[in-house]
């Protein structure tokens, strides 16, 4: 596989790939940490998340059109804008789901999976139904354009730096929520004993839903991300769903540490991988290696110590 190559070649071949690696790693991220905080902290198989990505998708794509219509002078803003609308609409729509339907299905992981698939097929539908069945983009602003050159045979994206700076800060910004805040103090306190965070007056109810709506705006935001990497279209969502599960039950559910680590493992093995081999062939490496590791460590590679 590498004899046709010189040293060299091959080094750069490995830095080009790590950089897109990276790219991947990125999304890969920004999509399991709200997924990790929903499947790690309240044990809810949310088959959905994905469709909430598409959702914080097509947000941005509506705000960049308003504001090219509207607002062309402040063009060059427009994400940001987005990205904020993006974690508030999917972000109450996660709050509305867990309201009507979760709820009533915790300490019941099958129905869960069940009852978000039907969901993430009933949003699938909606966006064709609004948007129609094509794929969709949007236009980036003249200072997201380009590259940087890092060396002669190494160029960066500026988009795909913008989009690792994103999933940096949102790590940052979940890391100070979970840990350094009463909020999650309170989540941590729910996951630990729920009877006993009852007892010393947490509301568990609204714990749980806030706790669901974050891991879902988090979510949205990374669909504003991946506008800048990649069209939109309403089953969009489903190539990355199992990556993401992937992701947090490799890194071991609920260690926000183990996500981040999962994540750059396994995007930097499938970018290397595919290209040598078919991207099909990629995927099938990584899946076999990361069974065969749970296998010998089920509990993934960080894992928390909880009383049971």
């Amino acid at each position: 596989m590498f004899a046709d190559y010189s040293w060299s070649d091959l080094m750069a071949i490995f830095a080009m790939q790590g950089v897109a690696g990276l790219i991947l790693f990125s999304v890969f991220v920004l999509m399991a940490l709200g997924l990790a905080i929903i499947f790690g902290q309240m044990g809810v198989i949310n088959m959905a998340h994905g469709e909430f990505m598409i959702l914080g998708a097509y947000v941005t794509y509506m705000v960049s059109h308003l504001f090219e219509a509207y607002l062309p002078a402040l063009y060059g803003i427009y994400f940001f804008v987005a990205m904020v609308l993006a974690f508030v609409v999917t972000g109450a729509l996660g709050m509305l789901v867990e309201w009507a339907l979760i709820r009533r299905l915790y300490k019941r992981p099958l129905d869960t999976l069940l009852a978000t698939w039907g969901l993430s097929l009933f949003l699938q539908q909606t966006y064709r139904t609004i948007f129609g069945a094509r794929e969709v983009g949007v236009s980036l602003p003249d200072w997201m354009m380009g590259s940087w050159n890092v060396t002669d045979m190494i160029e960066v994206p500026i988009n795909g730096m913008i989009v690792m700076a994103l999933a940096v800060s949102i790590s940052a910004a979940i890391y100070v929520l979970v840990f350094r805040s009463r909020w999650g103090l309170q989540v941590r306190a729910v996951v630990a004993n729920r009877t006993m965070a009852n007892a010393v007056g947490i509301n568990t109810a609204m714990t749980d839903r806030m706790t669901f709506g974050i891991g879902c705006g988090v979510a949205g935001v990374a669909g504003c991300a991946f506008t800048m990497i990649g069209s939109t279209g309403p089953t969009a969502g489903q190539q990355y769903i199992v990556d993401t599960f992937l992701v947090v039950v490799f890194g071991g559910a609920g260690s926000l540490i183990g996500t981040i680590v999962s994540a750059f493992s396994i995007s930097q093995a499938q970018s290397i991988m595919e290209f040598f081999l078919s991207g099909s062939m990629a995927k099938v490496l990584t899946l076999l290696t990361v069974v065969i590791i749970l296998m010998l460590r089920p509990q993934g590679l960080f894992s928390l110590k909880l009383r049971k």
